[in-house]
């Protein structure tokens, strides 16, 4: 047996870093887990030499994975196994393809995410609420948006409270609606429990709607389910999201905003943040704002983020009433 083919996944990851370098390696870290870093950090730590051939052939393996993961978003599994079968062979190819499946997953309904929207509203618009929810959850937001806003409006909050709730999905629930759908993935579907939808998912689906079609839902929801409304819609918009508005709507914004909370919700905002803000602001204003936070010194990050908050709440009050209007990137949200 190789020496390469005894290293565990770990191993390799750790090879992998050593190989890329420290300033690659530092950029991948970002993306890892506080335990995923310990754990690789030791392994790096505890790995004395590694051969050229080792490394050549982890790197490989690594560069293999990458390339099928890229074919298969550009084309499907079945795409990804044909280029991949005509560079390095089919052995290696189903290797490839086989490691993917059993580790990285790929998800489930992925001939759905290649559908035409409006094709896939005809195909499922009839289905039970909750087949559309597990859907939709496994669609794109924008996808999942043109969707959910052709439903009647009846169902549309019903799904959108289903992909809400929605925690874990058993895998045999799944391959039955794949099977309803002609799924050609079934087999990729991995045995253990997904974690799909949630309050999260939803969001995004709501962010990318139409206002019409998010504020029904969010009526509904008040109604049904107010703790759950309350969730979302903390959610929907965020401090840092104040750059989506246009310097008359931050200017009619802050007429509405108490100076000290201001200040305090500047505190923990990033430079473009405070720059939108601050050229929204009259120049003597501006300069006592910026006064008021160098005297503040070291503030709790919980008082950051209420400050944040209540100005978040008056921008949603200003959208409810029309005062203002957040560019939501669909077209729909035009000032004339």
């Amino acid at each position: 047996m190789k020496a390469e083919e005894k290293l565990n996944g770990l191993q390799k990851a750790a090879v992998l870093m050593i190989a890329l370098g420290p300033e690659k390696s530092a950029a991948i870290f970002k993306h890892l887990k506080e335990e995923e870093i310990e754990e690789l950090t030791l392994e790096i730590a505890n790995t004395r030499s590694i051969t050229p051939q080792v490394k050549e052939s982890v790197v490989n393996e690594f560069y293999q994975v990458c390339l099928a993961q890229q074919y298969i978003a550009e084309g499907g599994i079945n795409y990804a196994r044909e280029l991949l079968e005509k560079s390095f062979g089919a052995e290696k190819a189903m290797d490839v393809i086989g490691k993917l499946t059993a580790s990285l997953q790929v998800k489930p309904f992925e001939f759905v995410r290649k559908t035409d929207a409006t094709q896939l509203l005809n195909f499922i618009q009839d289905e039970h609420p909750q087949t559309i929810a597990l859907i939709l959850s496994y669609l794109s937001a924008a996808q999942s948006a043109l969707i959910i806003s052709a439903l009647p409006p009846d169902r549309q909050s019903d799904v959108a409270k289903r992909i809400a709730v929605m925690d874990r999905t058993s895998p045999d629930v799944i391959k039955e609606v794949e099977k309803v759908l002609e799924s050609k993935l079934s087999s990729l579907v991995n045995q253990d429990y997904t974690i799909i939808g949630g309050v999260d998912a939803v969001v995004e689906i709501l962010n990318t709607v139409d206002r019409g079609t998010e504020k029904h839902i969010m009526e509904t929801l008040e109604i049904e389910e107010p703790e759950l409304a309350d969730e979302i819609r903390k959610k929907m918009f965020v401090f840092e999201d104040i750059l989506l508005l246009d310097d008359r709507a931050i200017q009619r914004v802050l007429r509405d905003v108490d100076n000290g909370d201001l200040a305090m919700a500047l505190k923990g905002s990033n430079e473009d943040v405070q720059n939108a803000i601050f050229n929204n602001l009259s120049k003597r204003l501006a300069v006592m704002i910026k006064e008021d936070m160098e005297f503040m010194g070291p503030v709790r990050m919980k008082d950051v983020e209420e400050a944040q908050q209540k100005i978040v709440n008056i921008i949603r009050k200003l959208e409810d009433s029309a005062e203002i209007v957040i560019s939501r990137g669909g077209g729909d949200e035009i000032i004339v």
